[in-house]
């Protein structure tokens, strides 16, 4: 019985998401589709900014959001899910992928469907 119950707690433990809470990336990334190494002028451009566990876009359908959970899914890709809440909707949530694909580009895949191409911002 007394093994029984630190088994349990490891493989609790072990199912843990790795990076729960907290984004891979941070600062600012403006949507873009250039390839070109080094930051972006992101002026007039959707940004998309991550600040520990917020996550806010100046043009999406919801302008602030909370991370619930990232787990690793690949060296460079992780699944993400966010909280957000809005006058209509409360606790909503939305999924997705995103991707790194170097140090100024990411890719979000989108749960419904749509992929944003990012770039860091200057």
């Amino acid at each position: 019985m007394h093994k029984t119950i630190p088994l349990a707690l490891l493989m609790t433990a072990l199912a843990a998401p790795a990076l729960a809470g907290s984004y891979p990336v941070s600062g600012q990334w403006g949507q873009s589709t250039s390839a070109d190494k080094g930051p972006i002028d992101c002026l007039g451009k959707r940004v998309i900014t991550f600040n520990g566990d917020q996550r806010q876009d100046s043009k999406g359908g919801v302008p602030a959001y909370r991370n619930k959970s990232v787990t690793q899914a690949g060296s460079t890709s992780y699944r993400v899910v966010d909280q957000f809440t809005t006058g209509q909707i409360g606790n909503g949530s939305v999924s997705y992928t995103l991707n790194k694909i170097d140090d100024d580009h990411i890719v979000m895949q989108l749960q419904q469907g749509g992929t944003i191409r990012l770039t860091r911002c200057k």
